[in-house]
């Protein structure tokens, strides 16, 4: 390495941390080529599909089920510097997102900087004199087969000059507390340990618990399958375009044996009951207390823009928010990121950030919104991307993908049945259009 560059640790080779490696090594004057840890033995984080739901003590990753499709049109999920081939319909199913990657990581040649089967499991702060400044000592164990012959040490600790977290927030499965729920005789599982709709052949009734998009999706799917219905049970708003099979209650007030009964009164008996209640985010590798953390009903705080612990500038979490486009998020994450440690875009105080980290969750408590939802950013996203990119003096993100991501949430709203029906095709920079199915005519934009 020379002298001067900054040595970064990234943790995860999914979506994310491909970013952030793809980001870093085109800034070779800046900093030297990043060491991404992976756990498992191959990159692609959650879209890594696995028929497997444990693996040796250690749960799997990976939140895939056979038969998903994307909810968001490859044309707003891709990073804004590479695109998904444009032959492919705009909803993918998973293995194309997988592929995707697969070529992302192989044009940007970031596969060679990837440690496959080391998970890390500690990341400390150096302390004064041991190090530079802000530095890091990241210590990560072998998970592969027993260390070779040649001599390879089952852990290692390494000293960088910064690390990026970039481990998601799908394979810690969230169950909320069902009273009566250990009562049940039938099958209950979490929507993260769901893989095929077989099981569900047969079954005259399945209760879904959660109105989110695991849960519309998984009613979707399982309503072909079963004999009878299935029941959603969310709080949410009704949700529109379901099938004649799918019925929607209120939240589960108890189950008492085989009977569910909800808020409203009204009761069910199914065989199965599938838990579509989200997921927390953990980071078991490190000591948030000496790093001036806490855990809130949120997540973690303070974190300034999200990212970063106030008296801990040089490590970032990227990816931790939700409802958003994803890819193009990450890469204005990894932007400010990168401009922040190069240091073209100077922090704020300890002091200041976890003031203003405060005040954006007083904000949005402010206007009624619940403290759980406060990472839910769906329309806060694109001041916030816009925020990331003024401060790290990179480009904005394309409109269009405000644009699509807006009339698809429409679409959705008005046909939750139907609306990957829909094709999304770019015409240049700033321009697009919806192409209808087949019977309709397409819509210029």
């Amino acid at each position: 390495m020379a002298p001067g560059k900054l040595r970064v640790a990234v943790i995860g080779a999914g979506a994310c941390g491909l970013c952030a490696a793809r980001h870093l090594l085109a800034s070779p004057a800046t900093f030297a080529p990043p060491v991404v840890f992976e756990a498992s033995a191959q990159l692609g984080g959650t879209w890594v599909y696995t028929e497997e739901t444990g693996q040796e003590g250690r749960p799997v990753h990976s939140s895939m089920y056979q038969d998903l499709r994307t909810n968001l049109p490859k044309e707003v999920m891709a990073f804004p510097d590479f695109p998904f081939e444009p032959s492919l319909p705009s909803f993918l199913h998973h293995s194309a997102v997988l592929d995707y990657l697969q070529r992302y990581a192989e044009t940007f040649h970031i596969r060679e900087h990837i440690r496959f089967q080391w998970q890390v499991d500690d990341v400390q702060p150096l302390a004064e004199g041991e190090g530079s400044p802000g530095a890091w000592a990241v210590k990560a164990s072998w998970q592969g087969p027993s260390a070779s012959s040649e001599g390879q040490p089952d852990t290692v600790t390494e000293h960088f000059d910064a690390v990026m977290v970039c481990t998601g927030h799908y394979s810690v499965p969230f169950v909320p507390t069902i009273p009566g729920l250990d009562s049940f005789p039938g099958l209950v599982l979490h929507s993260h340990s769901f893989r095929r709709k077989d099981p569900f052949a047969g079954l005259s009734e399945v209760v879904l618990v959660g109105g989110g998009p695991s849960g519309v999706d998984l009613a979707l799917l399982l309503s072909d399958t079963v004999t009878g219905r299935v029941v959603l049970s969310h709080r949410r708003a009704p949700v529109c375009g379901l099938p004649p099979n799918v019925a929607q209650v209120p939240p589960i007030a108890r189950v008492g044996g085989p009977r569910v009964v909800f808020e409203d009164g009204s009761e069910a008996r199914p065989e199965a009951l599938v838990l579509c209640t989200g997921y927390r985010a953990r980071f078991p590798f490190l000591a948030l207390e000496r790093l001036g953390l806490r855990e809130e009903e949120h997540g973690l705080a303070p974190l300034y823009r999200h990212l970063l612990p106030p008296r801990h500038p040089t490590l970032f979490l990227l990816g931790l928010c939700q409802l958003i486009c994803p890819f193009p998020h990450f890469h204005c994450q990894a932007l400010f990121a990168l401009a922040v440690l190069a240091g073209r875009c100077p922090l704020p105080s300890a002091a200041e950030m976890e003031a203003e980290a405060r005040a954006e969750l007083d904000g949005y408590l402010a206007t009624g919104g619940e403290p759980r939802h406060f990472l839910w950013l769906q329309e806060r996203q694109w001041s916030y991307a816009e925020g990331l990119a003024q401060a790290a003096r990179s480009p904005s993100l394309p409109t269009f993908i405000q644009e699509i991501w807006a009339v698809v949430r429409e679409h959705r709203a008005q046909d939750m049945g139907h609306y990957r029906d829909k094709n999304y095709r770019l015409l240049g920079p700033d321009s697009w259009e919806v192409v209808e199915d087949s019977d309709q005519n397409g819509q210029a934009k």
